[in-house]
């Protein structure tokens, strides 16, 4: 399998959690330079939701880069 983990070449959002006992993990990387790690299912809850408010799809709305 490939490697999922964002980078600047290839922006986005990743997150894994291998079992329901371990902690979620999750990273991203915004093509405006920003990035972002967490672990623990809470952490990682709030990263998908700040990328998501405020980076990746974000920026495709109308008015914001």
């Amino acid at each position: 399998m490939a490697d999922l983990t964002p980078t600047s070449n290839t922006p986005g959002l990743h997150v894994s959690k291998p079992s329901p006992s371990a902690p979620a993990q999750g990273s991203a990387v915004c093509h405006c330079g920003a990035s972002a790690t967490a672990t623990g299912d809470a952490q990682v809850r709030a990263l998908v939701e700040g990328y998501t408010a405020n980076h990746g799809p974000a920026h495709r709305k109308e008015g914001r880069r």
